[in-house]
């Protein structure tokens, strides 16, 4: 039985570079970092109500190639959806899906990060009869 998110990890060929983008999203530093052969190839924030882990992960490391963004769409609950979807673009990202209404109390979005990995945001009221 799925009991929960546990780990969301994205890839990126510069890591260091993803740190310091999501260390802004986020606006706290990564928990902890693991190096291989002297570089940082592994980090891990915990972010939002439940501490939810997020990993960025040296992009050699990824089971597959990929030359355009794809993958699994996270979604991560944020209060003002068109106010975050701006802030991520003045960051750097580019609009994947623009936010979009899909009915009373979904408000879903996405942008690419600069890293080429989909960050999908949304207001969700059952987030929040959950974490009431």
């Amino acid at each position: 039985m799925l009991r929960g998110l546990a780990t969301v990890t994205i890839c990126a060929q510069d890591v260091p570079a993803a740190v310091a983008w999501y260390s802004e999203v986020f606006g706290i530093k990564p928990y902890f970092e693991r190096e291989v052969d002297g570089k940082v190839a592994y980090v891990e924030f915990r972010v939002g109500d439940y501490e939810h882990e997020f990993g960025i992960m040296d992009a050699k490391f990824s089971p597959s190639d990929r030359d355009q963004p794809g993958g699994a769409i996270v979604y991560w609950h944020v209060d003002d959806v068109h106010a975050e979807f701006d802030r991520l673009i003045e960051l750097g990202a580019k609009v994947y899906m623009p936010v979009i209404e899909r009915g009373p109390g979904f408000v879903p979005a996405s942008v690419v990060d600069p890293f080429g990995n989909i960050l999908g945001i949304m207001y969700n009221r059952h987030y929040l009869e959950i974490l009431g």
